[in-house]
């Protein structure tokens, strides 16, 4: 634009400087012409030829006039299509803005369009399920009761394979089991007797206790937990704290008791060596154990030097989303403490997608010993060790729902029980026992949550 205007002016002041050249060689004269009429005659000699080479000028004044109209017209344009041009950059930066917005929204609606395609399978599933559930009830309802004339350790040994078999292939038919199973009487024994320190079969779990919500995205699911054995520098006060959503997990929140937690001031945050693989970490006697992310790889991180103490392969684990439970999240192994120690909960190709329990050495990793379960993973929504026992939630969604079965290490027998649980914000991600202080730890849907529990005297031929 600024050119343009430069040109204008140069050819204004040459016009000019012509003029003022030739004015004094210029006249105007008067006179009559032959019809009568004044004649007024503008004469301008020529600076260069002394005499013209031919008796019209008309064609040089026309051939002038026509270039400057072309040059008028020229200027025009391009003068229109700099302030156009200035125009369209404009636009092409709003336009690439608008663009971006629009990608954005879109992928948001996307999204939110996979959400409630998911959620609506998850309906129709569970829809599904208790159709099943009164379908089998009904039937059962019109069947005679039986007197039973053996005790219950008898009837379990004489269960024909058929059933067990049963367990492996339909979850609904577990989750009908967990809710017509009573727990037996022989088990209730009155609390004041409970020692917290005695092991005994899960009678009751409480009401849901909120410490905590997360702040972002990333704390829609994670892991949160004590030490029940802690080792300096920590105490068992100290709470541990890992968002498990994103593609590279490392930081690890400490907090010095559960009172900061709560307000949300850490002490200090840790970033781990290596990236953890979903919810299915724990911490105990001074070490962060979890799975290495896309691998069955388990490692020991020592708390107190700040370093790897151990690491090992877990056998055949299957990792990365072969063998999760039912609310996804690659939850493939779970790795759990109790009274006895640690333990990995998990499947194999051999198991064919059944839950398999390892006891594994807590400095080493070594697996001590390993027990097959008739519990297909993927039909249970998560899992803890109480005791030496492993127990199943039904659902990681529904408000109530039910610890539908109990698996036995110390007599390798399974049977189906029915524990009201509740899932108070209906995501339940993360499921983990503390003994020490007889309370499960939860991460429900953004929420850190715990329940307090009740054991009881273990039945017999069960156990």
């Amino acid at each position: 634009m600024m050119w343009l205007q430069v040109s204008v002016i140069y050819l204004s002041c040459l016009l000019l400087t012509c003029q003022s050249q030739t004015q004094d060689q210029a006249s105007l004269s008067r006179s009559n012409d032959p019809t009568g009429h004044c004649l007024y005659t503008f004469t301008v000699a020529s600076p260069s030829k002394s005499s013209c080479p031919g008796t019209s000028t008309k064609p040089e004044i026309d051939g002038v006039l026509s270039r400057l109209t072309l040059l008028e017209a020229l200027v025009s344009q391009l003068i229109a299509g700099v302030d156009r041009g200035t125009e369209i950059g404009v636009g092409s930066n709003d336009e690439k803005g608008l663009q971006e917005a629009y990608s954005q929204v879109t992928g948001e609606r996307n999204q939110l369009q996979q959400d409630k395609e998911r959620l609506n399978r998850q309906v129709q599933e569970l829809q599904k399920r208790l159709d099943e559930l009164n379908q089998e009830a009904e039937t059962l309802r019109q069947k005679p009761c039986q007197q039973p004339h053996t005790s219950e350790g008898a009837q379990q040994k004489n269960k024909p394979d058929s059933e067990s078999t049963y367990y492996l292939g339909n979850g609904a038919y577990q989750e009908m089991k967990a809710e017509v199973t009573e727990v037996p009487a022989s088990h209730l024994i009155p609390e004041g007797n409970l020692s917290l320190t005695g092991c005994g079969e899960l009678l009751s779990v409480g009401d849901p206790m909120l410490h905590r919500k997360a702040d972002s995205i990333t704390g829609k699911y994670g892991v949160w937990l004590q030490d029940p054995d802690p080792q300096g520098p920590y105490t068992n006060k100290t709470v541990w704290r890992i968002d498990a959503v994103g593609k590279d997990v490392r930081q690890l929140f400490i907090y010095e008791d559960m009172e900061q937690f709560t307000r949300g001031f850490p002490m200090k945050v840790l970033v781990l060596p290596e990236s953890v693989e979903s919810t299915g970490a724990t911490v105990y006697q001074g070490s962060l154990y979890y799975q290495r992310r896309r691998s069955r790889t388990l490692i020991r991180y020592d708390l107190a030097s700040e370093s790897v103490a151990s690491r090992l392969d877990l056998p055949h684990a299957g990792f990365h989303g072969q063998y999760p439970y039912s609310w996804g999240g690659y939850t493939d192994i779970d790795l759990a403490v109790d009274e006895q120690g640690l333990w990995a909960i998990y499947s194999t190709s051999k198991a064919k997608g059944a839950i398999v329990i390892s006891q594994l050495d807590p400095k080493s990793l070594e697996v001590k010993k390993s027990w097959e379960t008739n519990i297909r993973k993927n039909t249970v929504a998560n899992s803890f060790m109480v005791c030496g026992r492993l127990y199943t939630l039904a659902s990681y969604a529904a408000p109530n729902t039910t610890i539908n079965f109990v698996f036995d290490t110390a007599s390798g027998v399974g049977r189906p029980v029915s524990v009201p649980f509740k899932n108070k914000y209906r995501y339940n991600s993360m499921v983990d026992y503390n003994h020490a202080q007889r309370k499960l730890f939860t991460w429900d849907n953004f929420h850190m949550v715990t329940y307090d529990i009740r054991l009881g005297r273990a039945s017999n031929g069960s156990s």
